[in-house]
């Protein structure tokens, strides 16, 4: 994955349209993407189904995460000036209905609308609701691509840009924010469900033996 492509893609997400991102450099004097150019070994990792199961576990997680956490901490933030748990989760579902329509051909999801989305409910039934919508559509988009659609260039992203690096984006943005629900959890005393499982399976192995 080109890191230098990567960087520009998350600051073109993170940042409003229209801004202009930085001339890439000149990649023919990288001697290190040369000699990747010049590599005509076959990939032995599927990204597709890689991505396909991290999103599946990535969405379990979340829906567990704010199951287990008590609605009246949906308004709940660390500090001032920072997301609430709600703002949180609906964050992370707005990035899973954006991020896929930065791939060509792949249309926004029926209903979502960008602006105040984050902040438009903190009711826990709903937005447990958005997260698996949203998990949902992101799953549905990656799919739906062939493996020749992951070298497909997005000029539009940057010179090198291609779908493979919005896929990326996708998942790496939801693992960068599932550490900071854990914190948020862990911060009122809620311990992630799926680690309450395993705390247990090996307490019981223990006294077992």
């Amino acid at each position: 994955m080109k890191s230098a492509t990567i960087c520009v893609l998350a600051w073109l997400f993170l940042c409003a349209s229209g801004v202009n991102a930085a001339p890439s450099a000149d990649r023919s004097k990288n001697p290190q993407q040369t000699e990747s150019s010049a590599d005509k070994t076959a990939p032995s990792y599927d990204m597709k189904a890689q991505s396909v199961l991290d999103m599946q576990q990535l969405q379990k997680k979340y829906v567990e995460l704010a199951q287990a956490l008590p609605a009246d901490k949906f308004n709940w933030r660390p500090e001032a000036g920072t997301r609430s748990i709600s703002e949180l989760f609906l964050h992370v579902a707005g990035a899973n209905y954006g991020i896929p329509t930065m791939m060509t051909g792949t249309a926004a999801a029926p209903g979502y609308k960008k602006d105040g989305f984050e902040t438009s409910t903190t009711d826990k039934a709903k937005i447990i609701d958005q997260l698996n919508q949203s998990f949902t559509f992101a799953i549905a988009s990656v799919q739906k691509m062939t493996n020749a659609d992951f070298a497909k260039a997005e000029k539009k992203l940057g010179p090198d840009a291609n779908d493979g690096d919005v896929v990326y984006i996708l998942v790496t943005h939801n693992h960068e924010h599932l550490g900071q629900s854990i914190a948020y959890a862990r911060m009122n005393g809620i311990t992630p469900p799926w680690t309450e499982e395993a705390e247990k399976k090996a307490a019981a192995k223990g006294a077992a033996e």
